[in-house]
């Protein structure tokens, strides 16, 4: 019953202002402005306007939006906004044009030469392919009338990759879809593809920690794969100097990944580990010293969060097996339908002391490094 006021209000107390602006980007520039003095706008609001606007009749504009909708949908259950499928497109259309140039923000991107990039007539499909790629990995809804398929063995390499610290590797991936996806050999060749990186990525973070070590890796890598060539990454393994410094990631942001990496390497790990893994400490964090044989609070402390005392374990069962003495976690162990937990559970003793993390730690080891070797050269 208030609409009367709601009128009154609006001629009395509302100020129409009109901007005049000489040039498109002036006006989404102020249109930016404003609205940033609310809720500020993502890149893709700017970027949907300005396809908006390129629309030159009334069914054309209303397929976009209905377009947009569903790309909307397609994100929320991919569990990605659009504003990042947009920056893995960036990285489709560099690699096209052979840029290795330094990357720059989204928005400026897409605003190079009056918005060029969004008046191609193929973005949306591309756009909306890319979304329902990431969708059916991150969510493993299948897109309809999908070319391609995502077996277990992609899964288990694109999972160590989603634990990596940062996401240039989607970048390559990206235009390694956009390029491949109709491949009958796609799935094979994907596989390839995250060895391969993960190899790289890893170890170099191993060696170097930094995203600007693997930035003009990345973008060189994309020119490759859209231009089918080989690529190799360039990193040399010292074997001895690799090993040492993987000790000082037992608590890093990659300490998550290695784990699980190793997991998998395991030849009798056939099914996928739930994303939900605990970190187990084999020989547990909280303890009693009568409890352990050979074992003082000072020795602990200096093995405790060495590679060689953790596994990756399912949650469940790790808050099951708790704090208790090797001996009696085994049973949990025996549970578990993860391969390297499976083979503690049938561990020829039933104490776990520092001889047995060292043993372990030297096969942990071992194995990454031979894994590294085979992939990167």
């Amino acid at each position: 019953m208030q609409w009367k006021q709601l009128c009154i209000t609006i001629l009395q107390k509302c100020i129409i202002l009109p901007i005049e602006c000489d040039t498109s980007e002036v006006a989404l520039t102020i249109f930016s402005t404003l609205n940033d003095r609310g809720l500020p706008l993502s890149d893709s609001d700017i970027f949907k306007a300005q396809i908006y606007r390129n629309l030159q009749t009334i069914e054309m504009r209303k397929g976009f939006t209905n377009k947009w909708k569903a790309l909307t949908q397609v994100c929320k259950e991919a569990k990605v906004s659009i504003d990042d499928i947009f920056r893995y497109y960036t990285h489709v259309l560099r690699a096209r044009n052979n840029d290795k140039s330094k990357e720059v923000g989204l928005r400026k991107f897409y605003a190079e030469e009056q918005y060029k990039r969004l008046k191609d007539e193929s973005l949306m499909a591309e756009i909306m392919a890319l979304a329902e790629f990431w969708r059916y990995i991150n969510s493993e809804i299948e897109p309809e009338n999908n070319n391609y398929e995502i077996s277990k063995t992609s899964r288990k390499y694109l999972q160590c990759l989603n634990c990596y610290p940062n996401e240039y590797w989607k970048y390559p991936i990206s235009v390694f879809f956009l390029k491949h996806q109709n491949s009958k050999e796609f799935d094979t060749d994907l596989i390839k593809v995250l060895k391969k990186h993960i190899a790289f990525l890893f170890a170099k973070f191993i060696d170097a920690p930094s995203v600007n070590a693997i930035k003009d890796d990345i973008y060189g890598t994309c020119i490759a794969i859209q231009n089918e060539d080989n690529f190799n990454f360039r990193f040399t393994i010292n074997e001895e100097q690799l090993s040492s410094k993987i000790d000082r990631q037992s608590s890093s942001r990659l300490s998550r990944a290695l784990l699980l990496l190793h997991a998998y390497l395991n030849t009798d790990q056939i099914e996928l580990i739930p994303d939900t893994f605990d970190i187990e400490h084999i020989f547990p964090k909280k303890w009693q010293d009568t409890n352990y044989n050979g074992w003082n609070i000072d020795d602990a402390v200096l093995n405790l969060d060495r590679f060689g005392n953790k596994i990756v374990f399912e949650k469940k069962l790790n808050i099951q097996a708790g704090n208790g003495y090797f001996g009696i976690k085994k049973q949990k162990y025996d549970l578990s339908n993860i391969a390297v937990v499976k083979d503690l559970s049938n561990y020829h003793k039933n104490d776990w002391i520092k001889e047995d993390i060292d043993l372990r730690e030297i096969q942990f080891k071992n194995d990454l490094l031979n894994f590294f070797k085979l992939e990167l050269n």
